[in-house]
């Protein structure tokens, strides 16, 4: 047992010129990198800031994230001839659909697709008031199931059959899925997939289009369902055209449209508007 007086003496080692010297190196270099990316992408995005400053300078309603913004401009310009939508759900409120037309009052918007159901026992609250809206509106319109892995999917068929009445003229109906199972497989999962699919098929007569996310679609969905056709999400920076192989692309979760209170999604048909009725229920 040591005594009270003594005291144990510590040696304080000196730093190391040299780890410092490296650490402030790796840091500023860092800096400079963030520096000139934020530049070039100002700079790529030039006209697009340019036109989104001088048509939104006095608008002080809304929350806006200028670098979206922008971005989505720039692909709606790259993607010029094709036909531009939106999709929208209960999160968007009630919206204000006769002045629902463009977005940046350049681009109209033609079609939308609203959301119906959610899983075996849920329809979207804002359902029937979005259906209708649209229709009134003059948008070319589709409606889109949002599918629960781990519920029977025959009963989120049937509820998505009750709940929806497709007309002449109304987009093929959709089956959203983005969520990976909990008490079952993928190769289950895949089953549940198809006899929603078929259901589906077999009562409106046209065959469904799959919703996912790029990721989701490679891993999962690109081989075993390649007789369906796609409509992917993937808002990544670097992309800025639609895919070949996509029929729907969306682009966007930050847009502002009017007559929504809310951000919204945007979408690209591979087509024009033309070959987007033409795929249509008949």
């Amino acid at each position: 047992m040591k005594s009270k007086n003594t005291r144990t003496s510590y040696t304080r080692k000196p730093k190391k010129k040299g780890t410092v010297f490296t650490a402030k190196f790796f840091g500023n270099l860092i800096l400079v990198f963030l520096f000139f990316v934020t530049v070039s992408v100002i700079y790529h995005y030039r006209s697009s800031f340019a036109h989104y400053l001088g048509f939104r300078t006095h608008d002080t309603t809304r929350e806006t994230d200028v670098f979206s913004e922008a971005r989505n401009l720039k692909v709606l310009e790259k993607n010029d001839g094709k036909v531009v939508g939106i999709d929208v759900s209960e999160y968007q409120g009630k919206i204000r659909w006769s002045y629902v037309d463009t977005i940046e009052e350049k681009y109209p918007l033609q079609y939308v697709f609203v959301r119906a159901t959610v899983g075996k026992d849920r329809p979207d609250r804002q359902f029937k008031r979005n259906w209708l809206g649209a229709k009134e509106n003059k948008m070319i319109r589709g409606a889109y199931h949002y599918y629960r892995p781990n519920e029977n999917s025959l009963e989120q068929a049937e509820l998505f059959i009750k709940t929806v009445k497709l007309k002449k003229g109304d987009l093929p109906p959709v089956l959203d899925i983005e969520k990976l199972p909990k008490e079952q497989s993928i190769e289950r999962l895949k089953i549940g997939l198809k006899r929603w699919l078929k259901a589906v098929e077999l009562h409106y007569g046209v065959r469904p289009i799959i919703y996912t996310g790029e990721k989701y679609y490679d891993d999962f969905l690109k081989e075993e369902f390649s007789d369906y056709l796609f409509w992917i999400a993937n808002y990544n920076f670097y992309r800025e055209e639609i895919q070949d192989d996509w029929l729907f692309w969306q682009f966007t979760e930050k847009a502002t449209v009017p007559g929504i209170d809310t951000k919204v999604d945007v979408n690209i048909y591979n087509g024009d508007l033309q070959q987007l009725q033409y795929i249509a229920v008949e």
